[in-house]
Protein backbone atom coordinates (compact mmCIF):
# COMPACT_ATOMS: atom_id res chain seq x y z
CA UNK A 1 0.00 0.00 0.00
CA UNK A 2 1.68 3.71 -0.87
CA UNK A 3 1.09 5.68 1.32
CA UNK A 4 -0.08 9.40 1.08
CA UNK A 5 1.59 12.48 2.34
CA UNK A 6 0.04 14.01 5.66
CA UNK A 7 0.72 14.75 9.30
CA UNK A 8 0.44 12.83 12.49
CA UNK A 9 -3.66 11.72 12.81
CA UNK A 10 -4.01 11.86 16.64
CA UNK A 11 -6.77 9.79 16.05
CA UNK A 12 -8.72 7.66 13.88
CA UNK A 13 -7.05 4.75 12.04
CA UNK A 14 -4.19 5.62 14.37
CA UNK A 15 -6.35 4.16 17.59
CA UNK A 16 -5.77 0.51 15.66
CA UNK A 17 -2.52 0.84 15.61
CA UNK A 18 -2.38 1.36 19.46
CA UNK A 19 -4.47 -1.62 19.79
CA UNK A 20 -2.22 -3.86 17.43
CA UNK A 21 0.66 -2.40 19.37
CA UNK A 22 -0.64 -3.35 22.17
CA UNK A 23 -1.13 -7.04 21.36
CA UNK A 24 2.09 -6.76 19.84
CA UNK A 25 3.41 -5.84 23.47
CA UNK A 26 1.84 -8.28 25.30
CA UNK A 27 3.07 -11.10 23.17
CA UNK A 28 6.29 -10.47 23.33
CA UNK A 29 7.32 -8.67 26.53
CA UNK A 30 4.56 -9.62 28.52
CA UNK A 31 5.08 -13.46 27.31
CA UNK A 32 8.28 -13.07 28.37
CA UNK A 33 7.73 -11.55 31.72
CA UNK A 34 5.33 -14.62 32.36
CA UNK A 35 8.03 -17.07 31.27
CA UNK A 36 9.73 -17.25 34.17
CA UNK A 37 7.34 -19.73 36.30
CA UNK A 38 8.43 -22.10 33.82
CA UNK A 39 12.34 -21.91 34.85
CA UNK A 40 11.88 -23.87 38.19
CA UNK A 41 10.60 -27.15 35.26
CA UNK A 42 13.42 -26.36 33.19
CA UNK A 43 15.91 -26.70 36.22
CA UNK A 44 14.21 -29.86 37.36
CA UNK A 45 14.30 -32.13 34.20
CA UNK A 46 16.84 -30.83 32.50
CA UNK A 47 18.81 -31.07 36.17
CA UNK A 48 20.35 -27.66 35.56
CA UNK A 49 20.57 -24.45 38.07
CA UNK A 50 19.48 -21.01 38.14
CA UNK A 51 21.90 -19.18 36.20
CA UNK A 52 21.79 -21.53 33.20
CA UNK A 53 18.28 -22.12 32.79
CA UNK A 54 18.23 -18.16 33.18
CA UNK A 55 20.24 -17.76 30.13
CA UNK A 56 16.83 -18.73 28.26
CA UNK A 57 15.19 -15.76 28.99
CA UNK A 58 18.40 -13.53 28.58
CA UNK A 59 19.35 -15.00 25.09
CA UNK A 60 15.75 -14.19 24.06
CA UNK A 61 16.16 -10.72 25.12
CA UNK A 62 19.92 -10.15 23.97
CA UNK A 63 18.23 -11.06 20.63
CA UNK A 64 15.31 -9.16 20.81
CA UNK A 65 17.18 -6.41 21.38
CA UNK A 66 20.40 -6.76 19.53
CA UNK A 67 18.85 -7.42 16.17
CA UNK A 68 16.10 -4.84 16.64
CA UNK A 69 18.05 -2.27 14.37
CA UNK A 70 17.88 -5.33 11.96
CA UNK A 71 13.39 -4.92 12.24
CA UNK A 72 13.77 -0.66 12.47
CA UNK A 73 15.96 -1.38 9.06
CA UNK A 74 13.81 -3.76 7.02
CA UNK A 75 10.80 -1.15 8.26
CA UNK A 76 12.46 1.42 6.67
CA UNK A 77 13.00 0.07 3.27
CA UNK A 78 9.88 -2.19 2.92
CA UNK A 79 7.22 -0.88 5.76
CA UNK A 80 6.43 -2.15 9.26
CA UNK A 81 3.58 -4.46 7.90
CA UNK A 82 5.10 -7.52 6.29
CA UNK A 83 7.93 -7.13 8.64
CA UNK A 84 5.87 -7.92 11.70
CA UNK A 85 3.95 -10.54 9.97
CA UNK A 86 7.29 -12.30 9.69
CA UNK A 87 8.16 -12.00 12.59
CA UNK A 88 5.18 -13.32 14.22
CA UNK A 89 5.87 -16.33 12.63
CA UNK A 90 9.23 -17.13 13.22
CA UNK A 91 7.95 -16.50 17.48
CA UNK A 92 5.51 -18.75 17.00
CA UNK A 93 8.18 -21.49 15.25
CA UNK A 94 10.51 -20.95 18.26
CA UNK A 95 8.16 -22.25 20.66
CA UNK A 96 6.84 -25.00 18.91
CA UNK A 97 10.61 -25.83 18.34
CA UNK A 98 11.18 -25.53 22.12
CA UNK A 99 8.13 -27.90 23.33
CA UNK A 100 10.06 -31.15 21.87
CA UNK A 101 13.60 -29.48 23.29
CA UNK A 102 15.59 -32.59 24.52
CA UNK A 103 18.15 -30.72 26.10
CA UNK A 104 18.75 -26.85 27.44
CA UNK A 105 20.33 -25.86 24.43
CA UNK A 106 17.64 -26.79 22.37
CA UNK A 107 15.42 -24.08 24.60
CA UNK A 108 18.54 -21.61 23.60
CA UNK A 109 18.31 -22.14 20.23
CA UNK A 110 14.42 -21.99 19.96
CA UNK A 111 12.97 -19.96 22.95
CA UNK A 112 16.69 -17.33 22.85
CA UNK A 113 17.52 -17.28 19.26
CA UNK A 114 14.05 -18.18 16.98
CA UNK A 115 11.69 -16.63 18.84
CA UNK A 116 14.50 -13.74 20.20
CA UNK A 117 14.67 -12.95 16.18
CA UNK A 118 10.94 -12.67 15.62
CA UNK A 119 10.41 -10.67 18.24
CA UNK A 120 13.14 -8.23 16.91
CA UNK A 121 11.21 -7.94 13.96
CA UNK A 122 7.90 -6.69 15.59
CA UNK A 123 8.29 -4.51 18.54
CA UNK A 124 10.21 -1.50 16.95
CA UNK A 125 8.33 -1.34 14.01
CA UNK A 126 5.40 -1.31 15.45
CA UNK A 127 6.31 1.17 18.49
CA UNK A 128 7.85 3.21 16.03
CA UNK A 129 4.41 3.45 13.52
CA UNK A 130 2.00 4.36 16.69
CA UNK A 131 5.02 7.06 17.67
CA UNK A 132 4.27 8.23 13.94
CA UNK A 133 0.37 8.03 14.01
CA UNK A 134 0.41 10.93 16.62
CA UNK A 135 1.55 13.86 18.21
CA UNK A 136 -0.11 15.88 20.28
CA UNK A 137 -1.26 12.46 22.80
CA UNK A 138 2.25 10.63 21.44
CA UNK A 139 2.91 9.81 25.29
CA UNK A 140 -0.67 8.65 26.27
CA UNK A 141 -0.64 6.57 22.55
CA UNK A 142 3.00 4.79 22.97
CA UNK A 143 1.80 4.27 27.12
CA UNK A 144 -1.51 2.52 25.86
CA UNK A 145 0.12 0.59 23.44
CA UNK A 146 2.88 -0.87 26.29
CA UNK A 147 0.10 -1.42 28.82
CA UNK A 148 -0.10 -4.74 26.90
CA UNK A 149 3.09 -6.13 28.51
CA UNK A 150 1.16 -5.14 32.03
CA UNK A 151 -2.24 -6.51 30.84
CA UNK A 152 -0.25 -9.79 29.33
CA UNK A 153 1.49 -10.30 32.56
CA UNK A 154 -1.71 -9.83 34.51
CA UNK A 155 -3.34 -12.82 32.18
CA UNK A 156 -0.81 -15.04 31.52
CA UNK A 157 1.06 -15.24 35.03
CA UNK A 158 -1.91 -17.11 36.20
CA UNK A 159 -2.87 -18.68 33.03
CA UNK A 160 1.18 -20.04 32.62
CA UNK A 161 0.85 -21.81 36.01
CA UNK A 162 -2.33 -23.52 35.64
CA UNK A 163 -0.98 -24.82 31.76
CA UNK A 164 2.32 -26.17 33.93
CA UNK A 165 0.18 -27.97 36.29
CA UNK A 166 -1.94 -29.18 34.31
CA UNK A 167 0.04 -29.99 30.94
CA UNK A 168 3.20 -29.33 32.35
CA UNK A 169 6.06 -27.40 30.35
CA UNK A 170 6.00 -29.14 27.09
CA UNK A 171 2.27 -28.36 26.41
CA UNK A 172 2.12 -24.90 28.12
CA UNK A 173 5.13 -24.05 25.38
CA UNK A 174 2.79 -25.38 22.49
CA UNK A 175 -0.14 -23.43 23.79
CA UNK A 176 2.15 -20.43 24.15
CA UNK A 177 3.06 -20.70 20.51
CA UNK A 178 0.09 -20.92 19.38
CA UNK A 179 -1.05 -17.56 21.05
CA UNK A 180 1.98 -15.66 19.77
CA UNK A 181 1.18 -16.58 15.87
CA UNK A 182 -1.79 -13.60 16.53
CA UNK A 183 1.45 -11.54 16.06
CA UNK A 184 0.95 -12.38 12.60
CA UNK A 185 -2.33 -10.55 11.87
CA UNK A 186 -1.41 -7.48 14.01
CA UNK A 187 1.22 -6.24 12.09
CA UNK A 188 -1.61 -6.65 9.04
CA UNK A 189 -3.05 -3.43 10.98
CA UNK A 190 -0.21 -1.12 10.80
CA UNK A 191 -1.25 0.72 7.49
CA UNK A 192 1.78 2.95 6.53
CA UNK A 193 1.57 6.34 7.16
CA UNK A 194 3.78 9.12 5.18
CA UNK A 195 5.09 12.64 7.04
CA UNK A 196 6.39 15.90 6.25
CA UNK A 197 9.92 14.66 7.81
CA UNK A 198 10.64 11.68 6.30
CA UNK A 199 13.09 11.11 3.79
CA UNK A 200 12.04 11.34 -0.25
CA UNK A 201 13.77 7.48 -0.82
CA UNK A 202 14.44 4.83 1.16
CA UNK A 203 18.17 4.47 2.63
CA UNK A 204 20.46 2.49 0.00
CA UNK A 205 22.81 1.55 1.87
CA UNK A 206 22.72 -1.01 5.10
CA UNK A 207 24.54 1.43 7.34
CA UNK A 208 21.98 4.29 6.41
CA UNK A 209 18.97 1.97 7.13
CA UNK A 210 20.25 0.77 10.20
CA UNK A 211 20.33 4.86 11.65
CA UNK A 212 23.99 4.75 12.77
CA UNK A 213 24.71 8.31 12.29
CA UNK A 214 22.24 9.01 15.02
CA UNK A 215 25.06 8.05 17.37
CA UNK A 216 26.78 11.43 16.49
CA UNK A 217 24.36 13.26 18.08
CA UNK A 218 24.85 13.84 21.81
CA UNK A 219 21.44 13.82 22.93
CA UNK A 220 20.63 10.53 21.71
CA UNK A 221 24.36 9.45 22.68
CA UNK A 222 23.30 10.39 26.29
CA UNK A 223 20.12 8.51 26.23
CA UNK A 224 21.42 5.02 25.26
CA UNK A 225 24.68 5.02 27.38
CA UNK A 226 22.30 5.81 30.40
CA UNK A 227 19.41 2.98 28.51
CA UNK A 228 21.94 0.47 28.93
CA UNK A 229 22.92 0.77 32.22
CA UNK A 230 19.37 0.60 33.29
CA UNK A 231 18.59 -2.26 31.01
CA UNK A 232 21.01 -4.63 33.12
CA UNK A 233 18.45 -4.28 36.18
CA UNK A 234 15.18 -3.46 34.47
CA UNK A 235 14.52 -6.92 33.35
CA UNK A 236 15.61 -8.68 36.27
CA UNK A 237 11.59 -8.98 37.13
CA UNK A 238 10.97 -10.10 34.10
CA UNK A 239 13.19 -13.38 34.76
CA UNK A 240 13.19 -13.76 38.42
CA UNK A 241 10.93 -11.91 40.31
CA UNK A 242 8.90 -15.46 40.33
CA UNK A 243 11.42 -17.21 41.57
CA UNK A 244 12.53 -14.45 43.98
CA UNK A 245 8.65 -14.84 45.83
CA UNK A 246 9.26 -18.43 45.73
CA UNK A 247 12.61 -18.44 47.37
CA UNK A 248 10.74 -15.94 50.05
CA UNK A 249 8.15 -18.75 51.18
CA UNK A 250 5.50 -18.02 48.64
CA UNK A 251 4.02 -21.25 46.65
CA UNK A 252 3.23 -20.97 42.94
CA UNK A 253 0.12 -19.10 42.91
CA UNK A 254 1.32 -16.74 45.62
CA UNK A 255 4.33 -16.18 42.84
CA UNK A 256 1.84 -15.93 40.15
CA UNK A 257 -0.06 -13.33 42.55
CA UNK A 258 3.41 -11.15 42.97
CA UNK A 259 3.95 -11.40 39.38
CA UNK A 260 0.26 -9.81 38.80
CA UNK A 261 0.86 -7.19 41.15
CA UNK A 262 3.07 -5.41 39.78
CA UNK A 263 1.49 -6.19 35.88
CA UNK A 264 -1.33 -4.32 37.78
CA UNK A 265 0.81 -1.19 38.78
CA UNK A 266 2.79 -1.34 35.51
CA UNK A 267 -1.03 -1.18 33.48
CA UNK A 268 -1.96 2.32 35.93
CA UNK A 269 1.74 3.95 35.85
CA UNK A 270 1.75 3.60 31.81
CA UNK A 271 -1.77 5.00 31.24
CA UNK A 272 -1.45 8.43 34.05
CA UNK A 273 2.33 8.53 32.66
CA UNK A 274 0.99 8.76 29.46
CA UNK A 275 -1.58 11.53 29.98
CA UNK A 276 1.12 13.58 32.39
CA UNK A 277 3.62 14.45 30.30
CA UNK A 278 1.00 14.82 27.31
CA UNK A 279 0.21 17.39 29.29
CA UNK A 280 3.58 19.37 28.65
CA UNK A 281 4.21 20.52 32.65
CA UNK A 282 7.40 18.37 32.88
CA UNK A 283 9.73 18.50 30.50
CA UNK A 284 10.27 14.25 29.09
CA UNK A 285 13.46 14.05 29.94
CA UNK A 286 13.37 15.28 33.21
CA UNK A 287 10.52 12.74 33.88
CA UNK A 288 12.41 9.87 32.48
CA UNK A 289 15.12 11.05 35.05
CA UNK A 290 13.03 10.95 37.65
CA UNK A 291 11.26 7.89 36.79
CA UNK A 292 14.12 5.65 36.24
CA UNK A 293 15.31 6.82 39.55
CA UNK A 294 12.29 5.59 40.90
CA UNK A 295 12.61 2.09 39.19
CA UNK A 296 15.88 1.56 40.34
CA UNK A 297 14.74 2.25 43.96
CA UNK A 298 11.80 -0.06 43.72
CA UNK A 299 14.48 -2.51 42.51
CA UNK A 300 16.03 -2.36 46.10
CA UNK A 301 13.20 -2.54 47.60
CA UNK A 302 12.13 -5.78 46.16
CA UNK A 303 15.47 -7.19 46.91
CA UNK A 304 14.97 -6.32 50.96
CA UNK A 305 11.51 -7.57 51.61
CA UNK A 306 11.87 -10.64 54.74
CA UNK A 307 11.14 -13.91 54.10
CA UNK A 308 7.50 -14.84 54.38
CA UNK A 309 6.28 -17.57 57.15
CA UNK A 310 4.45 -20.32 55.30
CA UNK A 311 3.43 -20.91 51.63
CA UNK A 312 -0.17 -19.86 52.39
CA UNK A 313 0.73 -16.25 53.07
CA UNK A 314 -0.01 -13.53 50.98
CA UNK A 315 3.44 -12.13 51.30
CA UNK A 316 2.14 -8.31 52.01
CA UNK A 317 5.90 -6.59 52.25
CA UNK A 318 6.35 -8.67 48.55
CA UNK A 319 3.34 -7.47 47.08
CA UNK A 320 3.70 -3.48 47.98
CA UNK A 321 7.69 -3.61 46.79
CA UNK A 322 6.53 -5.58 43.71
CA UNK A 323 3.15 -3.13 43.50
CA UNK A 324 5.58 0.03 44.06
CA UNK A 325 8.53 -1.39 41.30
CA UNK A 326 5.29 -1.80 38.64
CA UNK A 327 4.27 1.83 39.14
CA UNK A 328 7.54 3.20 38.16
CA UNK A 329 8.58 1.09 36.00
CA UNK A 330 5.71 1.44 33.86
CA UNK A 331 6.09 5.07 34.23
CA UNK A 332 9.66 4.65 32.71
CA UNK A 333 8.52 2.56 30.05
CA UNK A 334 6.95 5.02 27.17
CA UNK A 335 8.80 8.52 27.72
CA UNK A 336 12.43 6.34 27.04
CA UNK A 337 10.47 6.31 23.68
CA UNK A 338 8.85 9.38 23.37
CA UNK A 339 11.44 11.51 23.94
CA UNK A 340 13.01 9.94 20.66
CA UNK A 341 11.25 12.54 18.60
CA UNK A 342 12.22 15.57 20.70
CA UNK A 343 15.99 14.21 20.18
CA UNK A 344 16.58 13.05 16.76
CA UNK A 345 12.92 14.00 14.40
CA UNK A 346 9.97 11.87 13.93
CA UNK A 347 11.54 11.27 10.75
CA UNK A 348 14.60 8.69 12.52
CA UNK A 349 11.91 7.18 15.41
CA UNK A 350 11.53 4.16 13.96
CA UNK A 351 15.56 3.98 13.48
CA UNK A 352 16.17 5.14 16.94
CA UNK A 353 13.90 3.12 18.83
CA UNK A 354 16.00 0.00 16.91
CA UNK A 355 19.24 1.25 18.47
CA UNK A 356 17.58 2.07 21.77
CA UNK A 357 16.52 -1.61 21.62
CA UNK A 358 20.52 -2.33 20.45
CA UNK A 359 21.50 -0.74 24.02
CA UNK A 360 18.91 -2.16 25.98
CA UNK A 361 20.02 -6.09 24.87
CA UNK A 362 23.65 -5.20 26.46
CA UNK A 363 21.67 -4.82 30.00
CA UNK A 364 19.21 -7.68 28.62
CA UNK A 365 22.22 -10.13 27.90
CA UNK A 366 23.95 -9.57 31.36
CA UNK A 367 21.45 -8.83 34.01
CA UNK A 368 19.29 -12.15 34.51
CA UNK A 369 22.63 -14.56 34.46
CA UNK A 370 24.54 -12.08 36.58
CA UNK A 371 21.33 -12.63 38.81
CA UNK A 372 21.38 -16.02 38.68
CA UNK A 373 25.10 -16.16 39.58
CA UNK A 374 24.32 -14.30 42.14
CA UNK A 375 21.51 -16.69 43.45
CA UNK A 376 23.49 -19.33 43.07
CA UNK A 377 26.51 -17.95 45.25
CA UNK A 378 24.56 -16.42 47.89
CA UNK A 379 21.18 -18.81 48.27
CA UNK A 380 18.92 -16.20 47.26
CA UNK A 381 18.20 -13.25 44.98
CA UNK A 382 18.60 -10.43 47.36
CA UNK A 383 21.70 -9.59 46.52
CA UNK A 384 20.62 -9.70 42.71
CA UNK A 385 17.86 -7.13 43.30
CA UNK A 386 20.22 -5.03 45.16
CA UNK A 387 23.03 -5.03 42.42
CA UNK A 388 20.62 -4.58 39.66
CA UNK A 389 18.59 -1.90 41.28
CA UNK A 390 22.18 -0.09 41.35
CA UNK A 391 22.53 -0.36 37.68
CA UNK A 392 19.16 1.10 37.50
CA UNK A 393 20.00 4.32 39.39
CA UNK A 394 23.24 4.47 37.75
CA UNK A 395 21.71 4.87 33.93
CA UNK A 396 19.22 6.90 35.96
CA UNK A 397 21.92 9.61 36.87
CA UNK A 398 23.49 9.65 33.07
CA UNK A 399 20.04 10.56 32.29
CA UNK A 400 20.79 14.17 33.77
CA UNK A 401 22.96 14.89 30.94
CA UNK A 402 19.68 15.13 28.29
CA UNK A 403 18.61 18.26 27.75
CA UNK A 404 15.95 19.84 29.74
CA UNK A 405 16.54 16.95 32.36
CA UNK A 406 17.48 19.45 35.00
CA UNK A 407 15.17 22.69 35.60
CA UNK A 408 16.56 25.59 32.69
CA UNK A 409 17.75 28.69 33.00
CA UNK A 410 14.32 30.19 32.09
CA UNK A 411 10.67 29.28 31.49
CA UNK A 412 9.96 27.29 28.35
CA UNK A 413 8.37 29.60 25.84
CA UNK A 414 5.36 27.09 25.20
CA UNK A 415 4.69 24.59 28.18
CA UNK A 416 1.21 23.06 26.83
CA UNK A 417 2.78 22.66 23.41
CA UNK A 418 2.96 18.80 22.19
CA UNK A 419 5.90 16.84 21.68
CA UNK A 420 8.24 18.34 18.92
CA UNK A 421 8.36 16.27 15.75
CA UNK A 422 11.93 17.77 14.61
CA UNK A 423 14.17 17.10 17.17
CA UNK A 424 14.34 20.50 18.89
CA UNK A 425 16.30 19.09 22.11
CA UNK A 426 18.89 18.96 20.29
CA UNK A 427 21.37 22.01 21.05
CA UNK A 428 20.41 24.23 18.21
CA UNK A 429 19.62 27.95 18.57
CA UNK A 430 16.39 28.10 16.83
CA UNK A 431 13.98 25.89 14.89
CA UNK A 432 11.20 25.57 13.22
CA UNK A 433 7.96 23.61 15.10
CA UNK A 434 4.86 22.71 13.35
CA UNK A 435 2.59 22.77 15.27
CA UNK A 436 -0.57 20.22 14.50
CA UNK A 437 -3.53 22.01 13.61
CA UNK A 438 -2.14 25.49 12.82
CA UNK A 439 -0.71 26.17 9.47
CA UNK A 440 2.12 28.36 10.59
CA UNK A 441 5.05 27.11 12.35
CA UNK A 442 6.49 29.01 15.43
CA UNK A 443 10.10 29.52 16.92
CA UNK A 444 11.54 27.39 19.72
CA UNK A 445 14.27 29.68 21.37
CA UNK A 446 14.97 28.26 24.96
CA UNK A 447 17.39 27.35 26.17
Amino acid sequence: MTPKPTGPLDGGWGWVVVAAGFAVNGLSYGVLRSLGLAFPDFAEYFDRNAQETAWVSALALAVQQAASPVGSALSTRWGARPVVMVGGVLTSLGFVFSAFAHSLLHLYLGLGVLAGSGWALVFAPALGTVSRYFSRRRVLAVGLALTGNGASSLLLAPALQLLLDNFGWRGALLLLGAVTLHLTPCGALLRPLALPGDPLAPPRSPLAALGLGLFRRRAFLVLTLGTALVGVGYFIPYVHLAPHALDRGLGGYGAALVVAAAAMGDIGARLLCGWLADQGWVPLPRLLTIFGALTGLGLLAVGLVPVVGNEDGWGGPLLAAAGAYGLSAGSYAPLVFCVLPELVGIGNVVQATGLVMLLLSLGGLLGPPLSGFLRDETGDFTASFLTCGSFVLSGSFIYLGLPKSLPSCRPASRPGTPPPEMGELLPVPQVALLSPGHPHSTLDTTC
